[in-house]
């Protein structure tokens, strides 16, 4: 059984190593996107607009956010199902938990500033 716990480690730790650089990546291409609407934004002297504007690209962000904490939890399930110890397992109830909330809620913001538009 060893030998093939020691397999499964070989073949899924780098699946887990991709999975957090796939979800950095998105995190740094939606910062680099978002910043770049911020930039090319209109200058437009209303402030209801600009606040609208800030808003759009706050929820523009969030949703790169969102997908990202999905890539972070399903490595943190692969990499807790390859090294099954209890203090793991606690770890990634924490970890799904605190995620959840943090989707939650950047969801929420999402949809408030979809339904305002």
């Amino acid at each position: 059984m060893t030998n093939f716990e020691n397999i499964i480690q070989h073949v899924f730790h780098p699946i887990v190593l991709l999975l957090d650089v796939v979800s950095i990546s998105i995190i740094v291409l939606g910062a680099i996107f978002a910043f770049i609407k911020l930039i090319h934004r209109e200058d437009k002297k209303d402030f209801s607009s600009v606040l609208h504007k800030n808003r759009y690209i706050k929820a523009y962000l969030g949703s790169y956010i969102l997908l990202s904490l999905e890539f972070l939890i399903v490595a943190d399930i692969i990499e807790s199902i390859i090294n099954p110890t209890f203090q793991d397992i606690i770890r990634l109830a924490l970890i799904v938990l605190i995620r959840t909330m943090i989707s939650y809620f950047l969801n929420k913001e999402i949809s408030e500033f979809s339904e305002d538009q």
